[in-house]
């Protein structure tokens, strides 16, 4: 069931400047909050292997069944729009989870995984000050493709790429889609509300 959810955000350009340090600017007018779509869905997870930033190769499935509650995205470093916004709601979300955080895994899968290398990842990581929670993941174009369009949110071209968040409680459980960009604190209240209903 799909419902628009109206969030209050605003421009959190000082939570992302903590993010990114002062010298990285983001294109002016990329507002976060402006409105969200969320909707429940069951997704088949794909037979395919993907490379870890470390470089270990691993399954995609055992990687996202592990018990611990997920929140994916799906980014590419070069991007200069809403990848940027993404990882650095992640960042925020991660550092307002607190003790909590190391219970939760979070995923960024690359869209553009012939340039995105491991050490690129890792690159991108450090940007993002991602902790041993959250991992990105790159690999062969064809498991990327297969992994976006498993969760639908292939869409032909990186250039084409919309803000997406999908988020699961525990492996069976359905997971919530988030499309748009949703803020750090929307995230933390879907979080937390995903955990109440269990």
């Amino acid at each position: 069931m799909l419902r628009t959810a109206l969030v209050t955000g605003g421009l959190i350009l000082a939570g992302i400047s903590a993010c990114l340090g002062a010298s990285d600017a983001l294109m002016p007018g990329h507002e976060m909050g402006a409105s969200t779509l969320t909707a429940w869905q069951n997704y088949a997870l794909p037979d395919i292997s993907l490379l870890r930033e470390s470089g270990q190769s691993v399954a995609l499935a055992p990687e996202l069944n592990d018990g611990r509650p997920v929140v994916m995205n799906f980014i590419y470093t070069t991007c200069e729009t809403s990848c940027p916004l993404s990882s650095a709601t992640f960042s925020l979300f991660d550092q307002r989870l607190g003790g909590e955080r190391d219970k939760v895994h979070l995923v960024s899968i690359s869209i553009d995984p012939e340039q995105d290398t491991p050490a690129r990842l890792r690159a991108y990581a450090k940007k993002f000050h991602a902790g041993p929670e959250w991992q990105f993941y790159t690999g062969t174009l064809a498991a990327s493709v297969a992994a976006q369009k498993a969760f639908g949110a292939y869409r032909g071209d990186k250039m084409s790429h919309s803000p997406l968040t999908l988020m699961r409680a525990a492996p069976g459980k359905a997971w919530l889609r988030i499309e748009g960009f949703v803020t750090p604190d929307q995230l933390l209240m879907h979080y937390h509300e995903l955990f109440a209903s269990l």
